[in-house]
């Protein structure tokens, strides 16, 4: 095959070799991956510019090349903060009471597609594999496709696709995905999320769907769409955990819990992650069993996001009330019960805090597939592990079963779930540990990019 060529909203600059912190995750993947490959990485630089300058800023680090564009600010409010943030984010999230629906937003997200298409077209060429990432950029391959590119282009979309009686609340909808056939392969993060697509596309588009192989053909044209559950990077996430920097992070936090166990969240701070709902069910946990307030800290931490979004502001003040109102009515001269830090933390910090703490709280409201889930069971100590609390409507479920599984819209079932990791004997950990690391560890983010991959220079046969 020819070379990589990766597009993305956002494009993760590699450290120079050898730096501290060198990057894992996805990030870390795709680089691996265009070394491997050679190629490029192309995407928004994240800064914003007077007007449209059509630069493109190439640089190579540590043997990947990466292209960005600026974007005025009128493409940044009405393409990411509109569109995709307001519009896609909350739909694709089962949330029709926090999805807008603004026509200008909408033109807004058309046109920076297609200035991405007009950029990035002449970097690639004739044998490359493009391969598109996430809502952003949904129409991109028919863009690509509109100015003569016949490569093998494939997209992956990393958040859950809706179901069709709520993905038609779009306007324009069979337009959008009518963009997307456009591709030769499409993934998606779970069978579940696949479905859902191929059921729209037999539904409302009238396509000639094959559910065994995701073949779908319309107008003349076939796309395959397939599951493809993305995981962790294993082995640097291991490595993190061998650092002085993880080590002093579980000793702080194992000393600073004065022998109670500690329960850890660790979420962006965004409305999809259930968080308030999450806050619910601790405190049904201490309302129906304050005595267990000794027993257990909570720490949650919530790095901000998308901070000029209304919604996030909202779900930010809603989150430090309800905090509050706990902490004030459980708290003692000595001790708090949830501990609320709104700031992020580096992958070795975090091992540190994982394995400190003897239960994972992961309960969002509906989720692509929660990597957070994954590490939490990485970090643990094999012979004493702690345990996974997980919501039933994120993607790790369906590969987690061996976790506690909740309705996170329950606090009562979130609150049992709680007594029942508490009190749950080494054996049975250990037994559900077993179950779980298997999977995590062999279906590592490499394997996912090697996959992808793969199946996409196969549809040249």
């Amino acid at each position: 095959m020819g070379r990589l060529v990766v597009i993305s909203n956002r494009v993760a600059v590699p450290k120079a070799r050898g730096a501290a912190g060198a990057q894992g995750g996805l990030a870390g993947a795709l680089n691996s991956a265009l070394k491997d490959y050679g190629g490029i990485w192309f995407g928004w630089s994240g800064q914003e510019s007077d007007d449209r300058t059509g630069n493109i800023n190439m640089q190579r680090n540590d043997g990947v090349t990466t292209a960005t564009i600026d974007l005025p600010e009128r493409d940044i409010d009405e393409y990411y903060n509109g569109y995709a943030n307001s519009t896609l984010w909350p739909l694709f999230h089962y949330r029709l009471d926090l999805t807008e629906y603004e026509r200008e937003t909408g033109k807004g997200y058309e046109r920076v597609n297609e200035r991405f298409a007009e950029c990035v077209t002449p970097l690639i060429e004739e044998d490359d594999l493009v391969w598109v990432h996430d809502y952003h950029l949904l129409p991109l391959g028919e863009r690509l496709r509109s100015r003569g590119l016949k490569n093998r282009i494939g997209f992956f979309l990393h958040i859950p696709w809706p179901p069709t009686r709520l993905f038609v609340s779009l306007p324009f909808h069979e337009r959008l995905v009518k963009t997307m056939l456009e591709y030769d392969l499409i993934g998606f993060q779970t069978g579940e999320w696949l479905e859902s697509f191929l059921h729209y596309c037999r539904k409302e588009l009238g396509a000639e769907v094959d559910e065994a192989s995701g073949r779908i053909t319309l107008d003349g044209r076939t796309v395959i769409a397939k599951a493809y559950p993305i995981g962790i990077d294993w082995e640097h996430f291991q490595s993190q955990g061998e650092t002085e920097t993880a080590k002093q992070a579980e000793e702080r936090l194992l000393s600073s819990t004065r022998n109670r166990a500690a329960m850890i969240g660790v979420d962006r701070l965004d409305y999809s992650k259930g968080l308030p709902e999450r806050i619910d069910g601790i405190g049904r946990f201490f309302d129906q069993h304050p005595d267990r307030v000794r027993d257990l800290v909570y720490i949650q931490i919530a790095p901000p996001s998308r901070e000029d979004v209304e919604s996030y502001q909202h779900i930010r003040a809603m989150l430090e009330q309800k905090t509050g109102q706990i902490n004030g009515a459980r708290s003692e001269v000595d001790l708090v019960p949830i501990r609320y830090v709104n700031r992020g933390y580096s992958h070795p910090e975090l091992f540190g805090f994982f394995r400190a703490s003897k239960i994972g709280l992961v309960t969002p409201l509906r989720d692509g597939m929660n990597l957070v889930a994954k590490e939490y069971v990485a970090a643990q100590d094999p012979e004493d592990p702690g345990v996974l609390i997980l919501s039933r409507f994120a993607g790790a479920a369906q590969q987690l079963p061996d976790a506690v599984l909740v309705n996170p819209h329950s606090p009562d079932d979130v609150s049992h779930a709680i007594r029942i990791a508490l009190d749950m004997p080494k054996k049975e950990r250990r037994e559900r540990y077993e179950a779980m690391i298997g999977t995590i560890r062999d279906d590592n983010v490499q394997d996912w990019t090697k996959r992808f991959c793969a199946d996409l220079e196969a549809t040249r046969n």
